[in-house]
């Protein structure tokens, strides 16, 4: 295991300065994936069983009680359903456009960081590539002082050059592939959230039209009775 560690730092360290910066890009793109393996869990976002309680409760017209749930449930479809739950009094396209308003603040918390590691699969490359250069001219200039006869220092050089680039490689392909995983898993979330806020808001207007219609035939048939007499 020590030997291990010590030969990875040996083969690091030939790499020059540049590995500085192409190592740390590694621990950085590492810890934000983890993050965001762990904030968009979907437990996090749709709660199993959440939308389909909360709304029994909107049907009843309990709407104190869907207040609760939403508050005791910590996600971001919950905030989302709260928000419109509190709007429940204003024109459908009101309570629409707060839900919309909702949830674009909620898709810029589940977007937080991820932009981290399509920067860092842009610039290990680049580093790499700089690191090529160094090494190069490294080479270079042992030939021009010394010429060919010293190939130890020469392969110091080249070595150097390759290393960096082989390590922004190393780098920078897995990072894209988390990033592109974590937008797809984030963009198949955010469609979700969208259906189930949009049947959010027909279940709570639906519920309020279908009060006011019920109203509306009570103050018919009030009429019609006080007509008879």
């Amino acid at each position: 295991m020590i030997d291990s560690i010590s030969h990875s730092i040996s083969f690091l360290s030939k790499g020059g300065i540049v590995m500085i910066p192409i190592v740390f890009c590694s621990f950085l793109s590492l810890a934000v994936f983890i993050e965001k393996l762990w904030s968009l869990k979907r437990s996090k976002i749709i709660p199993a069983g959440f939308f389909s309680e909360t709304t029994k409760l909107i049907e009843k017209n309990d709407i104190e009680a869907a207040l609760n749930q939403c508050d005791k449930n910590d996600s971001s479809l919950s905030r989302i359903l709260e928000t419109g739950i509190k709007s429940h009094g204003m024109p459908r396209s009101a309570v629409k456009e707060v839900i919309e308003e909702a949830g674009r603040r909620e898709v810029a918390l589940l977007d937080k960081y991820t932009g981290i590691l399509g920067t860092v699969a842009n610039i290990t490359p680049l580093l790499g590539l700089l690191g090529t250069v160094s090494g190069m001219i490294k080479a270079f200039n042992v030939i021009s002082a010394e010429g060919v006869g010293d190939p130890g220092v020469l392969a110091g050089g080249i070595s150097e050059a390759l290393i960096t680039t082989a390590s922004g490689l190393t780098i920078a392909i897995p990072t894209f592939v988390a990033y592109k995983y974590l937008l797809s898993k984030a963009d198949s979330l955010v469609m979700e959230m969208e259906d189930y806020s949009s049947r959010g808001v027909e279940i709570l207007k639906g519920k309020e039209t279908s009060q006011e219609a019920d109203n509306a035939k009570s103050v018919s048939s009030s009429r019609e009775e006080k007509t008879r007499e």
